[in-house]
């Protein structure tokens, strides 16, 4: 195998980059003031809860690697590492980096002069599952593996590691003395998780050995079963640990999908899972109808919006004459009754689930591609950014989750720890007057002329868009035009070859205006309401229960284009100066010799065609001939509805200032590589984590790009291209500065820098929804603190009250 080149942690998971190994904030009482949201776990003391048992725990799928270190390392790597590795400090409930007394009786730094000495005290009972002791061999193979010296070692990152100068014994074996040759403010971030020196020892065991075993660990579990069959990893209870005693035997985690998780909970696959927004209104609409038998057709769920005269005709087709229909339809109505008979079973046993809920260690922001185009202009980022009601976006996500909405005020921190200070004020808020200034000021003009259809972009792909423009107002998805951006649009669903591209103008977003035109089972807003009827069965010849109407609605589309094109061609005669136009059952006459004009001998003429017009951009900006565009991608699969909802109404706050937005809707899986990551984007919606230490880790994020030899960026993980030189400077001392309240104030200037040259916008905490059974406790939407793996289990059942007389 060659050696693999080092790339960007960033990841993409549901939108999300995931970087691994980042963790929650630094020490302290006050600083950064309350997290957002606190812990939903059924806090229990250990008193109180079974010795043993198993718990089945839901995770994305199983990891490629056990190595934390190595770049394809996910979250279930660092699941399973909590719980079998020393972790040297841990994030508390406010997402702040703590000693573990497990592994450790103290760290400080002992000396800062003439250079940076950290001298760890390990616990003294602290032993690996062979029995032997936790020592500075194993700092010393983790330091050689990570240092970025040996390039045999594929590492993804070598941060902290490469300014250590040596690694030593102190006075006794539980003494290790690390002597930095640059001083290092992260330092607490080293040497968690620990690896055993027989993983870090070589190349060959740590690139290969540890991505699917194990063979020493040292935590309150160890590594068992991989079993790649069902999809499961056991964890069990460590027999050498020293510290309190796991109170599960074993820990089972289970890879299970997202959007297939309510049914592996009512299967009884899993006993906690985190979930999304569907997956808890399931459980919600379960305990609200807890009452119902199982099996019963409920007010939700298959074959709730199946009208009495689809199921009449449905019925009539099953038992008609035509037999091959009639088979077919006799089939159909079986499945479906499945289907109503499964879904009300699930239903039944989701009531015995219960859904705990937190605020994630991660945020939701806006990116703003500043490589080029538009966004290349800081005063047009700027002017996007302060066009937005944070509050409100964030209202849409967490307000109907009983989760606070309050909008995120740090790029490199979150409430609660440490180097949180909001400093938004550093842009400024939502104020559309000073956004139309800055536009104003960069030159882009309501009512200017085109050059080049409204639907073109602005910016790098502006050869590559056409679009039509009606001379007044904007067309393209997000205008308001075409209605809220719908789902399954551009899939190219049958029946919708043959009919004609709709027209801009011809739904101008008002809910109800033709709803009695559109196919039975969707909303004006595109919003799927049945979703039988929309599967792809159906839309290959399936018999309904009902005539499709989607003839008349092309049809009424057809007369919606027409009437859209006259308007247009209407508005082109009056901007050109031609006045009363003969009219005739809405046809136009030629001007006639003789007429009004014929004072100036001129030839009569026809009208001109609307394309040779001159073009204005009407209430949308435009500057140099061109629209004011902006490319908005976003991920199409389940999962990502919250972001396609936040992106709408980013649209409409656009809309607003004259800003034309063309939402676009990607694959998952080329969301990030195809488009962020390649910078194939204007804006975009995506999440970064939260970390306990932002002068490394959050570094790369807002690095300035270089330009490397071959004339391409090197961007690192700065995905908006967007960074300054002070910013990095602001970094780099950061870094080394052991004083930690004047390097956490360092990084609070870097955020208001960050704020400043407004390459993304922090918008909302990302939710946590968690399913688990009531009884299991220490356990569930943990938020910005870690999860305390031994003390997780099931509550003991409450004494009879005979028995508590008794006592």
């Amino acid at each position: 195998m060659t050696q693999r080149r080092r790339r960007s942690l960033a990841l993409l998971t549901s939108g999300v980059l995931a970087l691994p190994l980042l963790a929650g904030c630094g020490a302290g009482e006050d600083d950064g003031g309350p997290a957002a949201a606190g812990q939903d776990i059924a806090t229990t003391a250990r008193d109180r809860v079974v010795d043993g048992g198993v718990l089945r725990w839901a995770v994305d799928n199983l990891p490629d690697t056990l190595n934390t270190f190595q770049a394809d390392a996910d979250a279930a790597t660092g699941r399973i590492a909590g719980a079998v590795l020393p972790q040297l400090f841990v994030m508390d409930a406010k997402g702040r980096p703590v000693v573990n007394p497990d592994y450790l009786e103290k760290a400080e730094v002992t000396e800062r002069e003439p250079k940076q000495v950290v001298l760890y005290k390990l616990n003294q009972q602290a032993v690996w599952s062979d029995g032997r002791e936790i020592g500075a061999a194993d700092f010393v193979a983790q330091w050689r593996a990570l240092n970025g010296k040996d390039s045999a070692y594929w590492t993804a990152r070598n941060a902290g590691y490469e300014r250590i100068e040596k690694i030593e014994r102190g006075k006794t074996d539980l003494e290790v003395k690390v002597t930095f040759a640059k001083p290092y403010a992260d330092w607490r971030s080293l040497f968690s998780p620990l690896y055993p020196k027989q993983v870090t020892g070589t190349p060959e065991a740590f690139n290969e050995g540890a991505r699917g075993a194990l063979k020493v660990t040292a935590g309150p579990f160890n590594l068992g079963a991989v079993d790649k069959k069902t999809g499961t990893v056991a964890l069990t209870r460590n027999a050498r640990w020293w510290g309190r005693p796991a109170k599960l035997d074993t820990l089972v985690l289970t890879a299970v999908p997202r959007a297939e998780r309510p049914a592996a909970l009512a299967a009884g696959r899993l006993d906690m899972a985190e979930i999304d927004r569907a997956g808890a209104d399931r459980i919600a609409l379960a305990l609200r109808d807890g009452g119902r038998a199982s099996g019963a057709k409920g007010a939700h769920g298959p074959g709730t919006s199946v009208t009495a005269a689809r199921a009449t005709l449905s019925w009539a087709v099953a038992y008609g004459q035509d037999e091959s229909k009639a088979a077919a339809e006799q089939e159909t109505r079986r499945k479906d009754a499945e289907a109503v008979r499964k879904y009300a079973d699930e239903q039944a046993a989701l009531r015995t689930f219960t859904v705990r809920k937190s605020l994630e260690p991660a945020y939701t922001q806006l990116a703003m591609n500043g490589s080029t185009g538009p966004l290349a202009d800081e005063r047009v980022r700027r002017a996007v950014a302060r066009a937005l009601d944070r509050k409100a976006l964030a209202e849409i996500v967490l307000k109907p989750l009983g989760l606070p909405a309050k909008p995120v005020g740090s790029h490199l921190a979150l409430a609660g720890q440490r180097a949180y200070a909001d400093n938004s004020d550093a842009l400024g808020g939502q104020d559309t007057q000073a956004a139309q200034a800055l536009l104003a000021d960069a030159g882009w003009r309501q009512g200017g002329k085109l050059t080049v259809p409204l639907g073109t972009k602005a910016g790098p792909e502006s050869d590559k868009t056409a679009g039509q423009d009606d001379g007044k107002t904007p067309s393209g998805p997000g205008t308001g035009n075409d209605g809220l951006y719908i789902v399954g649009q551009d899939d190219g669903k049958a029946g919708d070859a043959k009919a004609p591209a709709r027209a801009a103008g011809d739904h101008d977003g008002s809910d109800g205006d033709h709803e009695e035109d559109l196919p039975e089972g969707r909303l004006p807003d595109g919003e799927i309401v049945d979703a039988d009827a929309s599967a792809p069965e159906a839309r290959e010849g399936r018999l309904f229960p009902a005539p499709a109407p989607a003839p008349f609605a092309a049809a009424q589309e057809t007369t919606l284009l027409g009437q859209a094109q006259a308007q247009a061609r209407a508005r082109a005669r009056e901007e050109a100066g031609t006045e009363d136009q003969a009219q005739d059952d809405g046809k136009r006459g030629p001007t006639l010799a003789g007429e009004e004009g014929e004072d100036d001998k001129e030839p009569a003429k026809a009208s001109p065609a609307p394309a040779k017009q001159a073009h204005t951009s009407g209430s949308v900006l435009a500057k140099d001939g061109k629209p004011l565009t902006l490319r908005f991608v976003l991920p199409s699969g389940p999962g990502s509805e919250a972001l396609r909802a936040v992106g709408e109404r980013i649209s409409q706050m656009l809309r607003k200032l004259g800003v034309n937005t063309e939402l676009t809707k990607v694959a998952d899986d080329s969301f990030f590589k195809d488009h962020i990551a390649s910078g194939q984007y204007d804006l975009a919606l995506y999440s970064w984590p939260a970390t306990a230490y932002p002068a490394t880790d959050a570094r790369p994020i807002f690095a300035k790009p270089e330009p490397a030899a071959d004339g391409s960026l090197l961007v690192e993980q700065n995905y908006t291209r967007v960074g300054t030189d002070h910013i990095d400077q602001l970094f780099d001392q950061a870094v080394g500065e052991l004083d930690e309240d004047q390097s956490r104030e360092l990084m609070r200037k870097a955020d208001a820098r960050i704020w400043a040259a407004a390459g993304s916008v922090p918008l909302y905490q990302r939710p946590e929804l968690v399913a688990v059974k009531p009884n299991l406790v220490n356990a569930g939407a943990f938020g910005l603190g870690a999860p305390r793996f031994q003390d997780i289990g099931w509550k003991k059942a409450a004494p009879a009250k005979g028995d508590e007389k008794k006592k």
